[in-house]
């Protein structure tokens, strides 16, 4: 069975005030705007994951509320987890997905988003493999798509990357 992944890290977020924790931090302006580019270009291409996973930082849930208003999107689920998760955990979460969903977005953060994009990533055009592998900018989105039957086998290089998509690339 054909399933899709769809890694999204969160938009450009501010730094403004430094007594704000970590996890508190807003998205700036940019962030916003590349939000809302990406939510655009996401109905124009169909994306419809049937689960949405997201860390439950401020720039994370911000990011995905500007997106959700043009998914096709079956279920959101913020987990704390998520939040600044290495690329194994990230693939842990994966793994328990249960094998009645297709198709999942994960809405995270750098570097462990990153790192897990390279680690499944196996296969797909050459240019957008090594951009992906060079860089995983914010409001960024790997569409990689796998072969498997169940969720618990997905594994290292079992992917292939559909598309890399960057806002500052959109028109």
């Amino acid at each position: 069975m054909k399933r899709r992944i769809y890694l999204f890290r969160h938009a450009k977020s501010g730094r403004d005030d430094p007594t704000l924790p970590d996890r508190e931090r807003d998205l700036n302006g940019r962030g916003r705007e590349a939000s809302e580019r990406m939510g655009a270009w996401c109905a124009e291409n169909g994306i419809a994951p049937e689960l949405v996973l997201c860390s439950t930082a401020r720039r994370a849930r911000e990011t995905l509320a500007r997106l959700l208003p043009h998914l096709h999107t079956g279920r959101v689920e913020f987990e704390d987890a998520l939040y600044l998760a290495s690329a194994a955990e990230l693939l842990r979460r994966l793994r328990r997905i249960d094998d009645c969903v297709a198709s999942v977005m994960m809405v995270g953060h750098n570097p462990g988003l990153h790192e897990l994009a390279v680690l499944l990533a196996a296969d797909g055009e050459a240019g957008p493999v090594k951009q992906l592998s060079a860089k995983f900018p914010t409001a960024a989105m790997a569409e990689i798509t796998v072969e498997l039957d169940r969720w618990r086998d997905l594994d290292a290089e079992r992917g292939r990357l559909a598309r890399f998509v960057l806002p500052r690339e959109l028109a």
